[in-house]
């Protein structure tokens, strides 16, 4: 009698296992038409109707990916968006690609990783594998995922069906490293397991990397995120330190990125903000906490990180006082909500909490970002302003917290009376320029 493993292989081998992404955001519809640009049908299952509609409409919400480019693969036949579950009776591959954020008390909010699991455990059967992409705390996966999978099933995991860790390392907006050359991360429960999942993803990506463990796979991501928002902590810091000893913090860098070795260039800004780096690190450390150990560094990167906005607001008061005005009732323009440049991303944006620090501080606040045309800040919606030059001459003051490339910079430096520049997108022509307060 053939074996799960034997059947799930062929089935693959000849791209007639059928695959489904659970969540189409920014990590899931990519996977999808990456894999459907491969040669496999893929259904994408999504509790949000809209974007159901929207995607079998061939209408793309993902600046990753291209209206044409999605509506080539549906138009083949290879890619169909759904939001009832059922159907994984007949599909063979699940990646599991849901949100993983925190809830408001910093502790990890697994509801969105639970509900996915409970709503596949029905169709679990013979020959599936199940692969899970969603950023956790190492252990996630065997403690939990795997518990709710088999609650009501005999399937014995590894041989009636097959169960993964492989996360997701998207970069929004990032071209020379996507979905389908970014080396992935891939750690089974056990070792059929991984080698189903090295046969599957290596159909339609370009670079594996297998680990022995899930427990290894989810701690590799908590580990690149942490260092990150660890550096980013520590340059924050140094810039706060150099504001104080009246050095050009963004000098000291460049500087120090002329040194060939031992040193990696990271920047300062408003914040942090992300999908992953401001929320992985802190699985880390709540995990940690139950064994009675406290994360020392991701604690206090975190709480430099979470200062960013309250320090970029002393700035911008700064900045008004040079010119004997209060914040209070002063009009200030913020430039960029996004969390980063050129993207269309606000969670976790730094901008929305520096927004609502001023506008606490009675400041009289609008915002530009040609990525985002509405925020919600305190419940009440903003809309990005559409006379740029307008709203330029008559701020009091701009703060640019997005360095979008599609700012015209020269012009904003000539027609703002007043500018703090949080990410040197002005340059040197920024530099020493009295109008300009630069982190």
């Amino acid at each position: 009698m053939e074996s799960s493993f034997e059947k799930l292989t062929a089935e693959i081998n000849n791209k007639k296992a059928r695959m489904a992404v659970v969540g189409l955001g920014y990590v899931g519809l990519p996977l999808a038409v990456v894999f459907a640009e491969a040669g496999f049908q893929v259904t994408g299952i999504d509790t949000n109707a809209d974007k159901v509609s929207q995607l079998n409409q061939k209408e793309s919400y993902i600046p990753d990916i291209r209206s044409e480019r999605l509506a080539e693969v549906v138009d083949k036949g290879l890619f169909l968006a759904e939001t009832d579950f059922s159907v994984l009776t007949d599909i063979d591959l699940v990646s599991i690609c849901v949100p993983t954020p925190l809830r408001k008390t910093g502790d990890p909010d697994l509801s969105f990783i639970i509900s996915a699991a409970e709503m596949i455990a029905p169709y679990l059967h013979r020959s599936m594998a199940i692969v899970f992409e969603s950023s956790t705390y190492p252990g996630t996966t065997r403690e939990l995922i795997l518990p709710i999978l088999t609650r009501d099933s005999d399937l014995v995991v590894g041989e009636g069906f097959f169960l993964i860790f492989s996360p997701e390392r998207i970069d929004p907006g990032r071209t020379d490293f996507t979905t389908k050359n970014t080396p992935k991360v891939i750690g089974g429960m056990t070792e059929k397991c991984t080698e189903i999942a090295l046969l599957w993803y290596g159909k339609a990506l370009t670079s594996l990397v297998p680990v022995s463990s899930p427990e290894v796979a989810e701690m590799t991501k908590i580990l690149e995120n942490t260092f990150r928002m660890i550096n980013i902590g520590m340059v924050n810091e140094l810039a706060i330190i150099c504001h104080r000893l009246n050095i050009d913090v963004w000098e000291v860098i460049e500087a120090a990125s002329t040194k060939p070795f031992g040193f990696m260039k990271f920047t300062p800004g408003p914040g942090l903000g992300g999908h992953c780096i401001p929320v992985d690190p802190h699985y880390l450390s709540w995990k940690l906490k139950t064994l009675n150990y406290t994360a020392k560094f991701i604690d206090l990167a975190s709480e430099i990180n979470t200062d960013m906005p309250r320090f970029t607001v002393n700035l911008i008061q700064d900045a008004l006082n040079s010119l004997q005005k209060s914040l209070n009732g002063s009009k200030v323009l913020v430039l960029g909500a996004a969390y980063k440049a050129n993207v269309d991303d606000v969670r976790e944006s730094p901008s929305l909490d520096v927004i609502h620090l001023l506008q606490m501080k009675g400041a009289d606040v609008s915002y530009n970002d040609p990525y985002i045309p509405e925020i919600s800040i305190d419940e009440e919606i903003m809309r990005s302003v559409n006379d740029l030059d307008s709203a330029i001459s008559e701020s009091d003051c701009v703060a640019i917290l997005t360095n979008h490339a599609v700012y015209d910079y020269a012009s904003i430096l000539k027609n703002a009376h007043l500018i703090v520049d949080t990410r040197n997108a002005l340059g040197n022509a920024g530099k020493n320029n009295p109008k300009v307060f630069r982190l």
